[in-house]
């Protein structure tokens, strides 16, 4: 049989809330910039990479169909 679980109310469930979200520690903006350059450098390259790796696929298949 399963047990039965306490109920919160919703005023308790509200503090709970409030609680945990006092606990949440936010980036500061200059981490928040530091990490917006990251992520654009990485996109940068990886969007270069695949390019590349689409390329060099695309012109494989290209020479496979010729063959045939």
């Amino acid at each position: 049989m399963a047990e039965k679980t306490n109920k919160t109310s919703p005023a308790e469930f509200i503090r709970q809330v409030q609680a945990e979200g006092r606990k949440v520690v936010w980036p500061s903006r200059e981490e928040t910039i530091r990490t917006a350059i990251f992520v654009f450098i990485m996109m940068t390259i990886l969007s270069l990479f695949f390019l590349g790796v689409d390329s060099l696929f695309s012109t494989f298949v290209g020479w496979l169909l010729t063959i045939a």
